[in-house]
């Protein structure tokens, strides 16, 4: 006879229906486990919450807490219970009364950290190294052989700081250009027109400097049949003074002319000749060269007008057959091929700005 109380081993188990079905699949290893249903789950709320049902704020499983949030444990019961969520008004007024602690103190200043941080301005051999006078440790031999004066005084301590915007800095007496300037000389070929841009699509003399970093600008002008030395730069002050009459820069040219010229052509230019813009006169004037009747000839004068050489031997009887501009003050065109440009060494940069006192 059967017991009414157990079944066989392995049996059935609890009549269908009965029970939770969640438990049974576990036990059984099959599927998933199934969702709670919504009354039965619980939401941590805070402090006094109760497990009835949702209420306002957000729960440990919300704020990620569910699973990451350390355990505390209950006193006596060595159970361990996830720690409940702060609400966000509890945050807001912590927030507030950090900011009403700390607003009335002063913003502190961290110290300088390296002797010499409240010293304005760069060393002075750091600016000579970069204006181009060798390694800094060569700008410190110029410094200990008493070369270099800043603002007319000489230095003879290390470490002397300048500011290059302000500062007057010379090496052996000349000017040194302590910002960030460029200077260029160009042989200007014939057919070359004296402008950084043409609209009509002819040769300029911007089709030479493309690829420069910055912006540069010419330097007075050449006619488009002469060749010769014009500078380029992006220094505004030095182009202004070496044109302008006031300095009285000299610029010397050679001309090819037919001759025979007679003994006083060099007396009647520095004498000066009329032009239809008033008087022109020649500083300087000697033959160069002479074959038959062709002629080399100098003529140095410090005007800037336009043809103003063409036009002075023409009115003298004596039309130009080419013309060769051989020197801009200081900076003379020597060994340079037509077309090439050169970058002025800091001498000649200075010798120009002493020829403007500069």
């Amino acid at each position: 006879m059967r017991s009414s109380g157990s079944g066989k081993s392995g049996g059935r188990g609890k009549p269908r229906g009965a029970g939770n079905g969640r438990d049974q699949k576990q036990g059984q290893g099959q599927g998933r486990p199934s969702k709670p249903r919504p009354e039965e789950r619980r939401y941590d709320v805070g402090p006094g919450a109760t497990h009835e049902g949702p209420k306002t704020g957000r729960g440990d499983a919300a704020r990620g807490g569910a699973k990451g949030r350390p355990k505390q444990t209950q006193p006596g019961t060595g159970r361990g219970r996830s720690v409940p969520a702060t609400s966000r008004e509890y945050d807001a007024r912590a927030e507030e009364r950090n900011r009403e602690r700390y607003a009335g103190k002063k913003d502190v200043k961290p110290p300088k950290t390296f002797p010499g941080a409240e010293q304005e301005g760069e060393r002075l051999q750091k600016v000579l190294a970069r204006a181009g006078y060798g390694s800094r440790r060569s700008c410190e031999e110029l410094i200990e052989q008493a070369r270099v004066e800043v603002n007319g005084e000489i230095v003879l301590e290390q470490g002397k700081r300048v500011d290059p915007e302000r500062d007057e800095v010379k090496v052996d007496g000349l000017t040194v250009a302590t910002q960030s300037y460029q200077f260029f000389s160009l042989n200007k070929p014939a057919g070359v027109v004296s402008t950084m841009e043409d609209t009509d699509g002819r040769q300029c003399l911007g089709d030479y400097v493309t690829n420069r970093e910055t912006r540069l600008f010419h330097v007075g002008r050449l006619d488009t049949e002469t060749e010769g030395v014009i500078l380029l730069t992006n220094h505004g002050e030095l182009a202004h003074r070496l044109t302008h009459p006031k300095y009285g820069v000299k610029k010397v040219y050679l001309a090819h002319i037919v001759g025979p010229i007679p003994r006083d052509l060099g007396k009647q230019l520095k004498d000066g000749i009329q032009l239809e813009d008033g008087y022109a006169r020649a500083d300087h004037f000697r033959v160069v060269q002479q074959t038959g009747k062709n002629y080399l000839v100098e003529v140095t004068l410090h005007e800037g007008r336009k043809h103003i050489v063409r036009r002075m031997l023409a009115e003298a009887g004596f039309p130009v057959e080419s013309l060769v501009r051989t020197a801009f003050g200081p900076i003379t065109l020597g060994d340079q091929k037509s077309g090439w440009l050169r970058r002025l060494s800091n001498t000649e940069v200075g010798m120009l700005m002493q020829e403007v006192d500069l």
